[in-house]
């Protein structure tokens, strides 16, 4: 009962480590913002962030939004200082500030290119409107020259001028390209979506997110981390109220549902456009009431790396490789890729069988062990997506010892060797572990080596190569621990061969290679005994 507990206990510890956690955020409103929209900060580079803001332009007409009474937007860049404020603020140059909005950008790490949102206008520099009326929002693509200045400005190819797609981000490959799209096809008013970056400089036709991640409402501002993360906000799932940051891991196929990142990140105002700097502190915009003016910008720190937990099973029987017996109670335990034991469990009563649920996208080794039988170890992999099915993966033990007419003999994979060689190969050194362990388990059992040639060459030769590889296999054993005087080896030569291929009859290396062969036979009486009972 002890066992069980125990086992239980450590599956449990596992199970409830691995569980999604959101952190804890702590935050604080930056000296940059104003009484106007501040907002939707990225990085260039590690020291410096681009983030729109309104402009206050001297002009005869003031080129005000009718959304919000408020300057158009134009893209600034500024300075993180050591306490994470952002200083020395600054229009950007070249084409980009024009005459409406301009907002939201992603660049990719070699800070060459950027993409971004902008309102709608033609090679004159028109608005150009859809049939609802509005210049709507286009997602841009630009050059970025050393000197900070955007050139080269284009559109991309999946805009349209009858509904809005802005608000990009790339992932860590820079493969994928995410963005926001009221288009045809959207579940809500406004959706995430992404395209494929073709390796000819072109996209993919624009995918959307799904019904996971998009809702009726408004799903907004997404951003991509380096573990394939997806923050973004959204007023359709449960929160706080209007829009709150959620996060949803982002797998091969699917994608996890999001979840809340909690107060005091998330409040009854909206909550949007949070970034990282790394694991544990970045920025993020709201319009609380405890901000300066509009949208402000805000710093954060999260006490923990935010994780979303992704398990597959993996299960099996525990079985008699040679009788297919079941075997209840066998032990079996998994390890990580370090060799860490995760999880351990025994083999139920009834069918023998195991499971384990352990972390999606890794490897694994499965460990069976049972009374009488020689340990057996499985690679596994799981994959990188949800909701995958379990992988089987059965384990066949062998027994420790075998019968072989009057001899018993350790009962592994025969050891080779290659023609007119004595030293013992990987594949060997595999099989002799498995004898150091049958010897260690026990302690009075005495093994004797016997080793074996092809018919190739002289009788005399091929009797001294023998002893050599009998000699080797030995040495090989005491040096992993192995007291000598529980081992005893001779040279058979050629003497033994297990097929046909004596002098003078031709065979091929594989046949030959059968012959090339040692094997390791229970020396003391009362041992054999007890093994074969």
């Amino acid at each position: 009962m002890k066992k069980i507990i125990t086992l239980s206990l450590l599956l449990c510890t596992f199970l409830m480590a691995a569980q999604s956690s959101p952190g804890k955020h702590s935050i604080r409103l930056l000296n940059v913002n104003t009484k106007n929209a501040d907002f939707g900060l990225n990085f260039y580079g590690k020291d410096k962030v681009i983030f729109a803001s309104p402009t206050e332009k001297v002009a005869i007409v003031r080129r005000n939004w009718e959304g919000n009474d408020q300057p158009f937007l134009d893209l600034f860049i500024g300075d993180i200082d050591s306490t994470g404020q952002i200083i020395n603020k600054q229009s950007l140059r070249g084409e980009v500030n024009r005459k409406y909005h301009e907002a939201s950008v992603t660049f990719t790490k070699d800070l060459k290119t950027v993409y971004f949102s902008g309102n709608n206008y033609d090679e004159k520099g028109k608005a150009i409107k859809g049939r609802n009326g509005l210049s709507n929002i286009q997602l841009y693509k630009a050059d970025v020259e050393s000197n900070y200045i955007w050139s080269n400005v284009q559109k991309l190819e999946f805009n349209s001028d009858d509904f809005s797609t802005g608000l990009p981000t790339l992932d860590k490959e820079e493969k994928k390209l995410y963005f926001v799209s009221d288009r045809p096809g959207s579940i809500g008013k406004t959706d995430i979506w992404v395209v494929d970056i073709l390796p000819d400089g072109t996209y993919s036709e624009p995918r959307n997110m799904g019904n996971r991640i998009n809702t009726e409402e408004r799903e907004m501002f997404p951003h991509i981390d380096d573990d394939n993360m997806l923050f973004f906000s959204s007023n359709g799932h449960a929160g706080f109220g209007n829009l709150d940051i959620f996060a949803s891991k982002i797998y091969d196929n699917t994608v996890s549902e999001p979840i809340n990142l909690g107060e005091p990140l998330n409040s009854p105002k909206d909550d949007f456009a949070y970034i990282l700097r790394d694991e544990t502190q970045g920025y993020f915009s709201s319009n609380r009431k405890e901000g300066k003016g509009d949208d402000d910008i805000y710093s954060f720190k999260v006490d923990e790396k935010i994780y979303i937990e992704c398990l597959q099973t993996v299960r099996g029987v525990v079985r008699d490789r040679d009788t297919k017996e079941l075997l209840p109670g066998a032990l079996v335990a998994i390890l990580d890729s370090e060799g860490n034991q995760l999880q351990i469990t025994a083999a139920s009563e009834d069918t023998a069988e195991y499971s384990f649920d352990v972390p999606c996208n890794s490897e694994y080794t499965i460990v069976g062990t049972n009374d009488g039988y020689l340990k057996l170890e499985k690679e596994v992999t799981t994959v990188n997506d949800l909701d995958a099915p379990a992988i089987v993966q059965n384990l066949d033990l062998e027994s420790e010892f075998k019968l072989i007419g009057d001899e018993v003999l350790v009962n592994i994979n025969v050891i080779y060797f290659d023609f007119d060689k004595h030293n013992i190969r990987p594949d060997a050194a595999l099989e002799l572990d498995k004898v150091i362990e049958v010897m260690n388990k026990y302690p009075d059992l005495k093994i004797h080596a016997t080793s074996h040639t092809d018919s190739r060459g002289t009788k005399s030769y091929n009797q001294k190569l023998s002893e050599r590889r009998a000699k080797s296999t030995v040495e090989y054993m005491i040096a992993k621990g192995i007291a000598p005087e529980r081992l005893t080896s001779e040279g058979l030569g050629e003497s033994q061969l297990v097929n046909k291929c004596s002098d003078g009859v031709k065979c091929s290396k594989e046949e030959h290679q059968l012959n090339r062969r040692t094997n390791f036979s229970v020396v003391k009486e009362e041992v054999e005994e007890t093994v074969i009972e």
